[in-house]
């Protein structure tokens, strides 16, 4: 879900191919070398008492302050600051005010699509939030938060991963318990068993005409059959994922609630994850990518590129909601993240600079929402972080830990999180 722009800087965009590149080889040898998929359990039990997770990941680094703007906070209109891209007051008379959550921050029109969720009750904001590592590099921005560990660039597996080794699988004997919908497993996921890549779900198989696939899958298993793990066990998850994932219809899918998915590749990937949410067939984990939020110049957040970035993510999250809601489907939770905000001041090219603290939304059946957590440090000068920056006052891993250990049940947080003690914040209801 990579939305490249040439707006973005070049280390952006540099990442983002990066990644593209590594996802695409790590796809073509997804066979026979992963070493973290596990031979295939064939125990019947289920253990239910835990939520299935959507990781969104917004990568490079979206303005936390017009995704959620503070208009409580008089330095948000302060002269000079956001001249051309402040989220207008809600009870202002000009076009495209904000949206008022409580009657300090607000959500922008573009944003409109999560206010059913949030009056819901479902849907929580949290700011003044990210990472505490105060990097400005993106490739080590989202190592950091990806990994759930600061300043350390030699961690090789994801918070989320890290979860998926810990816990017992919600049903033992599915051979697929966390996907990424996209080209790459992204270090989110990293370390967690029979985890994969899959870009589209409803056109996972062997490459081929139809009229030979049974008879090459019969090939396949039989010849690996006769080898040695972790070959062998990779084979055999593979093709019964690719016979789990053919048992859900993706193609003919109706959405409830009345949910309408935007047609873009956001919008298709949450619709993807709602399908295989409610077949139940053991997925616990869903990543998503959502990219193109480095906005150094041409932001407009009120009619342009922003604005529809945001309408992108907003609906597609809205959508997700009615769908999962509407279909009584209560065990679901999801959270977004980026790996940094914006800086406060608006630069000359109508556009914002790598910055620090930014936004998450959290969503979910058990979600203590329609509201927003802040520990808000204000923006006035004197409060900035450098001098330019939101600062942070809530670590994100809070937020993550309160979620693994409360709706995901996985008590093993030294382990998730090494080294960091988290303190909740009344996330989950």
């Amino acid at each position: 879900m990579s939305n490249l722009k040439d707006n973005g800087c070049s280390e952006y965009n540099a990442l983002t191919r990066r990644q593209l590149i590594q996802g695409a080889a790590g796809l073509a040898t997804l066979a026979g070398t992963l070493p973290w998929i596990p031979q295939v359990a064939y125990a019947q039990s289920q253990n239910s008492n835990r939520d299935v997770l959507v990781s969104i990941y917004q990568r490079g680094g979206a303005d936390g302050l017009s995704l959620c703007a503070p208009f409580g906070d008089p330095d948000y209109y302060a002269a000079g600051v956001r001249p051309t891209i402040a989220i207008p007051r809600p009870d202002s008379s000009t076009l495209h005010k904000g949206l008022n959550l409580d009657g300090f921050f607000a959500l922008p029109e573009a944003m409109a699509g999560l206010l059913p969720a949030y009056n819901a009750k479902n849907l929580l904001v949290v700011h003044a939030t990210g990472s505490v590592d105060p990097t400005r590099s993106h490739f080590d921005a989202q190592h950091y938060m990806e990994a759930g560990i600061p300043e350390d660039n030699s961690v090789t597996t994801g918070w989320l991963g890290r979860h998926l080794a810990t816990a017992a699988p919600l049903v033992p004997s599915s051979p697929l318990r966390a996907l990424s919908l996209g080209y790459n497993v992204p270090l989110t996921l990293t370390g967690g068993d029979k985890t994969l890549p899959i870009p589209s779900p409803g056109n996972f198989g062997l490459f081929g005409t139809a009229r030979t696939e049974v008879a090459r899958e019969g090939w396949l298993r039989a010849d690996y059959d006769q080898g040695n793990d972790p070959v062998k066990s990779a084979a055999d998850n593979t093709l019964s994922t690719i016979a789990l994932l053919k048992k859900i219809d993706f193609a003919n899918y109706k959405p409830a609630g009345g949910a309408v998915y935007p047609n873009n590749s956001f919008g298709n990937a949450l619709k993807a994850a709602a399908a295989l949410i409610k077949a139940q067939v053991g997925v616990e984990a869903i990543h998503i990518d959502i990219g193109g939020w480095d906005t150094h110049s041409g932001e407009n957040p009120l009619v342009g590129y922003l604005a529809n970035l945001m309408k992108t993510f907003g609906d597609g999250i809205g959508a997700f909601h009615a769908d999962i809601f509407g279909g009584n489907v209560k065990d679901v939770t999801l959270v977004t993240m980026s790996e940094f905000g914006r800086n406060v001041r608006e630069n000359a090219s109508g556009g914002t600079d790598h910055g620090h603290g930014n936004c998450m939304f959290v969503m979910g059946g058990k979600v203590a929402g329609g509201r927003t957590i802040s520990k808000w440090p204000g923006l006035h000068q004197d409060k900035l972080y450098q001098g330019q920056d939101l600062q942070v006052t809530i670590d994100h891993r809070d937020i993550l830990a309160e979620i693994v250990q409360k709706r995901l049940n996985n008590t093993a947080l030294g382990f998730v999180f090494p080294n960091y003690a988290p303190t909740f914040r009344g996330v989950i209801g």
